[in-house]
């Protein structure tokens, strides 16, 4: 990409085409954000507000399980780095409805809270959809976000895989079982999860034990019965090709073990956002628990949103 196509980009990322304003956007205008909790990770120069970089996680996912990202992040970037909760995840509020625009419109409103600017924008699986949406959000602030990473996902619609499903039914279980032992939980949760790793991932959303001489049944912090109403939604993706578009700086990053993106909707990526690039790296969808993979995706997105922004500093010159 040259200096002047990035230079043009800055005083116009959000296109579209003359088609009626599309329904999902329109839908936006009537959710009432929460507040969402987030972690902060400041340079060194205490710079809270300007060149942010924005993290959301996926599905069972929180704000804590980037910490270590995020510190490299705000050490290797010098700029402030925050790692959010999505709503009905981690310490959020438990809310109906869970569906995209909702929760783009909790980004938004945090930013406004905020008073970021020039935002680079991270999401990985559920997040990197939200992550989309906020940027194709027809009114979104010019030159509010500067950057788009999206990890592991398409903007695509389809039905999760079975395991999602799966996931909420053992929670459910180890719920209503009453159990009150990790370990009991553990074995509950192993007929529908083979890997262990998963497994582990999926228990940080249980509530910390009471100690105690009373019996305290665990329960999870993620309200399940929401998440599991909202399992199709979370497949589905609610803006149109062709409809809109941001031409920011885009990257999308794609395990090489998973096949979340894949040839049949890397084109419809594209069509949304026409100044993408993709970029593979070694691992599954879950890949952020291995180090190495945790090495190499915090090399890769530094190297991005600097490139990107000396390239603009350069043109406006």
């Amino acid at each position: 990409m040259n200096a002047l196509r990035i230079g043009t980009r800055l005083t116009s990322r959000w296109t579209s085409t003359n088609t009626p304003r599309p329904e999902m956007m329109r839908s936006m205008s009537t959710i009432r954000p929460v507040d969402l909790p987030f972690d902060k990770y400041l340079p060194s120069n205490g710079n809270e507000t300007d060149q942010p970089l924005v993290i959301l996680h996926g599905l069972f996912g929180m704000k804590r399980n980037w910490a270590s990202l995020a510190k490299a992040f705000a050490r290797d970037l010098q700029r402030p780095v925050y790692a959010l909760d999505l709503r009905n995840h981690g310490e959020a509020p438990h809310v109906r409805p869970m569906t995209y625009s909702a929760m783009a419109v909790d980004v938004l409103e945090f930013f406004r809270a905020h008073s970021l600017r020039n935002v680079s924008l991270l999401g990985h699986s559920m997040g990197g959809k939200v992550a989309m949406c906020v940027a194709l959000d027809p009114d979104l602030q010019q030159d509010l976000l500067t950057h788009l990473i999206v990890a592991d996902i398409a903007p695509s619609k389809g039905a999760l895989s079975p395991e999602f499903q799966r996931y909420v039914e053992a929670m459910k279980k180890i719920e209503d079982s009453k159990v009150s032992t990790r370990q009991e939980a553990q074995q509950i949760l192993t007929p529908y999860e083979s890997d262990a790793m998963t497994r582990a991932f999926l228990l940080t959303n249980l509530l910390p034990a009471v100690h105690d001489h009373h019996h305290h049944a665990l329960k999870f912090r993620v309200p399940i019965d929401i998440i599991g109403e909202a399992i199709p939604e979370i497949g589905n993706f609610p803006c149109e090709p062709g409809e809109q578009a941001w031409e920011g700086p885009t990257i999308f990053i794609k395990g090489t073990r998973s096949k979340y993106i894949n040839h049949h909707n890397i084109p419809i990526a594209e069509q949304f956002f026409p100044n993408m690039k993709l970029r593979t790296l070694d691992a599954g969808h879950w890949g952020m628990s291995d180090h190495l993979f945790t090495c190499l995706f915090t090399e890769r997105i530094v190297l991005f949103v600097s490139a990107c922004r000396e390239v603009s500093r350069l043109y406006l010159l």
